[in-house]
């Protein structure tokens, strides 16, 4: 375990965060995807890895039913395992939002090199990153890949005590935990 001496002045936010199929088959990149979440001082509140049934895609995904890529969509987020995770920051959406760069990976590789995308992402669908995009999308998101979770019981009682630290990661598990007084 590495300890980390976060102090926070602003209340934190919670998002979900995901490494694709594409990106979760090569160790190498979900390394440096993950990586990256910590150089850039994320908490990771809960980590996990899953495998989604066609079932699971096509609930998760279900706004997008009638367009055109939703199959293709539906088809790559169950076609391998993928790592959720639950992500907390001052300003968790957009930091992680800008880290990944734009959904388009053509036009991330143009206005946002640097980014997850724009480095490593192939195609618009086997982008290598998901994120929530609003602070109802991370609640629903996050219910949705972590059932068990609760919410508003993590602002209630947990957030003060993350923003307030001390803080240790767990290497084995891939999460910040609280150090117990």
């Amino acid at each position: 375990m590495i300890m980390c001496a976060f102090r926070w002045t602003r209340s934190l936010q919670l998002t979900l965060a995901v490494i694709k199929p594409d990106a979760l088959a090569h160790p190498i990149i979900s390394e440096t995807v993950h990586d990256r979440i910590l150089n850039h001082n994320f908490l990771i509140v809960r980590s996990k890895e899953l495998k989604w049934q066609v079932s699971d895609s096509q609930k998760f995904y279900s706004e997008h039913k009638g367009r055109f890529f939703y199959q293709r969509l539906v088809e790559f987020m169950s076609s391998g395992p993928m790592r959720a995770y639950i992500l907390a920051h001052e300003d968790a959406i957009q930091l992680w939002r800008t880290l990944m760069g734009p959904t388009k990976v053509f036009r991330a590789r143009i206005v946002a090199p640097e980014s997850v995308r724009g480095e490593l992402g192939l195609t618009d669908t086997r982008n290598t990153t998901h994120g929530s995009d609003s602070v109802a999308s991370a609640f629903r998101e996050i219910s949705f890949f972590f059932p068990e979770f609760d919410v508003n019981r993590w602002y209630e009682e947990e957030e003060p005590q993350y923003r307030a630290g001390p803080l240790c990661y767990d290497e084995e598990k891939l999460e910040h935990r609280l150090i117990q007084k």
